[in-house]
């Protein structure tokens, strides 16, 4: 025999050991919880603390993001009017757009005292401390569906209206897109 198949022999006689030594081996490592880890089970139909906090948090998080919207959404209002204005005075239809604007300052009329009731249900924060940890699972399953709810009723509150003027803007645009004409140059000339 040959010096090559005689070390071709032996590098797969390696191979195939090796290659059963490791399948003997676990592919995942498995750790046991510490007895240190605070995990009591929740009762069925119980939320976790640590999804109240999620949520508590992510809640926060869109009251922030309304009070943003809260704060500029006069300022869009009157430029949208200015802009409704200018295209009346250049003889548009703007009648479509002009109530769907209208009912979206409604809308944001009738929402904002809902957000201020909001303040309330934060400032108190019932079942939360400070850093927004649970100290009562009860009140603060309360505390946060006081504030989701008030959240939800703003969404039902504007979206719709919001909606309604998106796309009373996109019928406006679409009715009113100027001619196209050929560019210069673009004739094969």
């Amino acid at each position: 025999m040959s010096t090559i198949v005689i070390w071709s022999k032996k590098v797969f006689l390696i191979a195939m050991v090796a290659a059963l030594g490791l399948a003997a081996l676990p592919a995942v490592n498995v750790y046991a919880l510490g007895q240190t880890d605070p995990s009591t089970p929740t009762a069925p139909g119980q939320i976790s603390t640590d999804r109240l906090e999620q949520i508590w948090s992510r809640e926060q998080a869109a009251y922030g993001r309304w009070g943003k919207f809260f704060d500029n959404v006069d300022e869009r209002i009157s430029k949208a009017q200015e802009l409704i204005d200018k295209a009346k005075a250049n003889g548009k239809d703007v009648s479509a757009l002009q109530a769907a604007l209208d009912a979206f300052s409604d809308a944001v009329k009738q929402a904002k005292p809902i957000y201020e009731s909001g303040k309330g249900v934060i400032a108190s924060h019932q079942g939360f401390d400070s850093n927004g940890k649970v100290t009562d699972q009860t009140k603060a399953i309360g505390t946060v569906r006081d504030l989701g709810g008030k959240l939800k009723e703003i969404r039902q509150t504007i979206f719709p209206a919001a909606k309604a003027l998106r796309e009373a803007v996109r019928a406006f645009r679409e009715a009113n897109r100027p001619a196209t004409t050929p560019a210069p140059g673009s004739s094969g000339n």
